[in-house]
C-alpha cells in the first residue's frame, strides 16, 4: 500500500505586523546614534507621561529596590529610567543590524578588562544583566574569542536575533537541556559562556527564592551548576550608555563570593548581589519596567496589578514594603 507523500511545510511568511517592525528597524539602523537617542528619550517620555502598566510596573520595582529614596525621588528615577527604555528600544535596530566592526566600535573604554582574561585553559562564564546595551555587551564577548550564548528563542523576528547575535562567531544555545549541554562543553573547551541572569525561570526545578534589593525573588541556579561542574570562574559585565550618543563604557566586575556555593540559596543571593552591584553604577538603565517580582514566596498575591496612578502605586509599594521583614541594605556602588 503506497503512502501519501507528505506535502513539503513551507516557512512562514512574517505578517504584516512584523513586516512593518522589519522594515522599520532597517529604517531605524541607517540613523546616528544620537539622533535615535534623543528619538528613544522623547518615546520613553511619552511612556512616562500617559498611565500605563509599564510606567506602573517600574514605579512598582523602584519603590520596592529603592526605599532609601522619598516619594519623589522614585518617580524622578522612574522617569529617567523611562527614557533611557526608550533609548534601549530604539538603538537596537542599529546594534543588530549595523556591521559588527562598526558597533564594537561604539565601546569607548573598558573597565576591568583584565577579567575577561581566561586562565589556566578554563572557560569563562560572563553575565549579563539587562542593563544599558546588553546587546552590545553579548557582541563585545563573542569578538574575545570563542563563545557560546545562552538564548531564548523569540515568536517574532527571531531569525533576526539569531542573525545579530551571532555576527561576531557566537554559538546560540537555546534554553532547553541540549542548549545546556553546548554551554558545559564550550566550558569545557576553556572558552567563553555569555547568559542574562535576570530572567525569572519558568520551571520550578533549578530555581530557588534569593533577596534581590531585599525583595525574594526567583532566581535561576544554572550559573552556579555551571560553575560547581566545570571550575568555570564567573564574572558580570554590562555596557553603560554614554550620553549624548558618545557610544559606551563596559564594565567588567567580578562575581561575589558564593555564587559557586552548594547552598542553593546562598548561590543565588551572590548571583543577585551581583546583579545589584551592576545596577549600582547606572540605576537609570536597568530594564525596571519588567516583572522581575512576578513569582511571590507562598503563592503570596501578584502585585503587578491595580491602579495606573502614580500616587495609588506608591500607596500600594508602602504597603508591600512593610510586610517584607528585614529588607536587606542597597549595594554600595562597585569603585570600578
Amino acid at each position: 500500500m503506497r503512502h501519501k507523500a507528505r506535502p513539503v511545510e513551507q516557512p512562514k511568511s512574517p505578517g504584516l505586523s512584523e513586516a512593518l517592525v522589519r522594515n522599520l528597524m532597517h529604517l531605524l539602523a541607517r540613523l546616528p546614534l544620537g539622533l535615535l537617542h534623543r528619538l528613544g528619550a522623547v518615546v520613553g517620555t511619552l511612556i512616562a507621561w500617559w498611565p500605563n502598566k509599564q510606567r506602573r510596573n517600574a514605579l512598582i520595582n523602584i519603590g520596592l529596590c529603592f526605599p532609601e529614596l522619598d516619594r519623589k525621588g522614585q518617580v524622578r528615577l522612574r522617569n529617567r529610567n523611562l527614557r533611557e527604555f526608550g533609548k534601549t528600544y530604539l538603538e537596537i535596530a542599529s546594534l543588530w543590524l549595523r556591521p559588527a566592526d562598526e558597533v564594537l566600535s561604539l565601546v569607548r573604554e573598558v573597565k576591568g578588562a583584565e577579567l575577561l582574561e581566561r586562565r589556566d585553559g578554563k572557560g569563562l562564564i560572563v553575565l549579563s544583566p539587562h542593563l544599558g546595551a546588553w546587546e552590545l555587551a553579548g557582541l563585545h564577548l563573542a569578538a574575545q574569542g570563542p563563545t557560546a550564548i545562552f538564548y531564548k528563542p523569540q515568536k517574532y523576528i527571531d531569525d533576526l536575533i539569531l542573525a545579530s547575535r551571532a555576527r561576531s562567531g557566537a554559538e546560540l544555545a537555546p534554553i532547553t537541556a541540549k542548549g545546556i549541554r553546548v554551554l558545559v562543553q564550550a566550558l569545557e573547551r576553556g572558552d567563553y559562556v555569555g547568559i542574562l541572569p535576570d530572567q525569572e525561570p519558568k520551571a520550578d526545578k533549578g530555581a530557588v527564592f534569593a533577596p534581590f534589593f531585599g525583595i525574594p525573588a526567583f532566581t535561576m541556579l544554572l550559573v552556579n551548576r555551571l560553575a560547581r561542574r566545570t571550575g568555570a570562574p564567573v564574572i558580570f559585565m554590562f555596557a553603560e550608555r554614554l550620553k549624548g550618543g558618545r557610544g559606551f563604557r563596559m564594565h567588567c566586575i567580578p562575581a561575589p563570593a558564593g555564587i559557586d556555593s552548594e547552598d542553593d540559596v546562598e548561590a543565588a543571593t551572590a548571583l543577585n548581589r551581583g546583579i545589584e552591584l551592576c545596577v549600582s553604577v547606572c540605576p537609570d538603565q536597568y530594564v525596571w519596567p519588567y516583572k522581575r517580582f512576578r513569582r511571590r514566596p507562598n503563592d503570596a498575591p501578584g502585585i503587578y496589578n491595580g491602579p495606573l496612578a502614580d500616587r495609588r502605586v506608591l500607596a500600594q509599594v508602602s504597603h508591600l514594603r512593610r510586610s517584607i521583614p528585614d529588607p536587606a541594605a542597597p549595594p554600595e556602588p562597585h569603585p570600578g
